[in-house]
């Protein structure tokens, strides 16, 4: 039977990744199913990572000249290769980010279809034509490429965030340079590879068009500061957002922050019982709570809170934490010690504040020793406190009573970020108000589902301390791109604008 380190190895030498790339290097890559080290990266010293985004910014000159349908051409073969790699890039998922089979391969799956929904977005990178004051005259807008994207992900999806930033940026016209998180660069060099693949069957691409750049946070502030990268999408905390998005200010380059998250449901008096639960249970356990989605704060109608409360007890008792690679597992572990670390010390604190917790102890997984598992935590608060405020990235959901809609619209609004938000109920005024104006305050807005779980044809992103940037769907692409408008007179006169007259004898 195959080592966790084998199995890693034999996955990344089916993918195409050479050796080198990931034995031998600085980096110690770590599994947090048993928390050994399944790889040792090489990273990239200042001066190769100048390099390296100057080659990029050299293959943007020429990609921006291939027409946009021909560039959809390159992704839709990139969905190919990931479609056929799915079984075995989802498994280097779960291995190095410690999520369950299903998430892994589904986190591929939402690589493959932002693939082909970019594919066919090439053939619609459409301006308008503008209703213009002046005769014989046509005002329109086009849409060009912007330049180098740079791409900062997280660990909890690895891969899928590359995807929704990269796959828009090249039918765009752009290239691409990718910082991983160092906790998960492997799917990042697989990725790269089966990139590789695309473009030796497109045959066309520049070199240099996309690449990765292993390191610390030192790769990220490079790419904050080179002026050959006009856009950087980064996801992450708060803490990494405040301190990448001021560097992209001071020169005016654009960004694209993608997070904390910190959020709610609210269970009205009316919710169907049953759907809610699941809804609650997938999205505040579903990747051992490490997704920027993830509920954190459930608020339930006082008429309901006993009976749904028992319920929701059983379900957190019942659930098959462990190793994330065994058909039944439904929560993995955390990502390391220091993630397990932040949810006592969170756990701790609702304690002293007179929280009633259930679960959130470590769990002992056979042939797991170094993971870090743990129950799931729920914890019952009688008040909104400054803990309950701040995002914790593990499976801790805090419960509270509400008995007003009002009452419970502003708790759910009361925290410094703005991702995702839900409602449970079949009152269709408190549907309708929970997703207009005065209400949920987040960038999603739900009904009768839970807030994690996105698809990739809506616009991904939150406000607040969220970072107010967008992924992924709806007209995101044009964050991808820089507009001109254009005037083009095919008279003989020259009338100006709001009437002036300027004659020069």
């Amino acid at each position: 039977m195959k080592t966790i380190q084998e199995e890693t190895a034999q996955i990344l030498a089916g993918l195409g990744v050479a050796r080198e790339a990931y034995e031998g290097g600085a980096l110690a890559v770590h599994t947090p199913i048993t928390g050994e080290v399944i790889g040792r990266v090489r990273t990239n010293t200042e001066a190769e990572t100048t390099q390296v985004i100057a080659a990029t910014a050299a293959a943007f000159l020429e990609w921006r000249k291939v027409p946009a349908p021909k560039r959809g051409e390159l992704v839709r073969l990139l969905g190919e290769e990931l479609r056929a790699a799915k079984t075995e890039l989802g498994r280097l998922v779960t291995i190095e980010a410690g999520k369950i089979i299903s998430e892994g391969l589904g986190e591929v799956q939402e690589m493959i279809d932002i693939c082909t929904f970019a594919a066919g977005l090439s053939r619609q990178l459409c301006g308008l034509t503008i209703a213009t004051e002046r005769p014989l005259h046509r005002m329109m807008e086009t849409w060009h490429p912007l330049g180098v994207t740079g791409i900062i992900s997280a660990f909890n999806f690895p891969v899928a965030v590359w995807s929704w930033n990269a796959a828009l940026a090249l039918v765009c016209g752009n290239s691409v340079v990718w910082k991983p998180s160092e906790k998960t660069p492997l799917t990042a060099l697989a990725t790269q590879a089966l990139f590789e693949r695309a473009v030796a069957k497109f045959g066309e691409a520049p070199a240099g068009l996309s690449a990765v750049l292993n390191g610390g946070k030192e790769i990220g502030e490079a790419l904050a500061a080179n002026r050959q990268v006009p856009l950087v999408s980064a996801t992450g905390s708060t803490a990494m957002g405040r301190q990448v998005g001021p560097k992209l200010a001071e020169r005016f380059a654009r960004s694209i922050l993608e997070l904390g998250g910190n959020n709610a449901a609210i269970v009205c008096e009316s919710a169907d019982l049953d759907l809610t639960l699941r809804g609650i249970a997938f999205s505040a356990m579903g990747t051992a709570g490490q997704r920027c989605t993830t509920l954190r704060r459930l608020l339930v109608h006082d008429s309901l809170y006993d009976k749904l409360l028992p319920r929701l007890k059983q379900i957190y008792k019942s659930v098959v934490v462990g190793d994330p690679r065994e058909n039944g597992t439904l929560v993995g572990p955390l990502i390391d010690g220091r993630a397990f670390e932040g949810m006592q010390q969170s756990l701790a604190e609702a304690k002293a504040a007179g929280a009633a917790i259930t679960g959130g102890e470590r769990i002992n997984v056979p042939g797991c020793d170094g993971g870090y598992y743990v129950r799931p935590a729920l914890v019952e608060m009688k008040e909104q406190t400054a803990t309950m405020k701040r995002e914790t990235f593990a499976p801790l959901l805090y419960v509270m009573r509400f008995r007003q809609l009002d009452e419970a619209l502003h708790w759910h609004n009361d925290v410094p970020q703005g991702l995702a938000s839900s409602i449970f109920t079949n009152d269709l005024r408190e549907a309708e108000r929970f997703v207009s104006a005065e209400g949920s305050d987040c960038g999603i807005a739900n009904v009768n589902i839970g807030p994690s779980g996105a698809e990739i044809g809506g616009a991904f992103g939150g406000e607040k301390e969220t970072g107010g940037g967008r992924e992924s769907g709806s007209d995101v692409w044009k964050l991808y791109m820089r507009r001109a408008t254009n005037t083009i007179n095919y008279g003989r006169e020259l009338p100006l604008a709001q009437g002036v007259k300027f004659d020069v004898v």
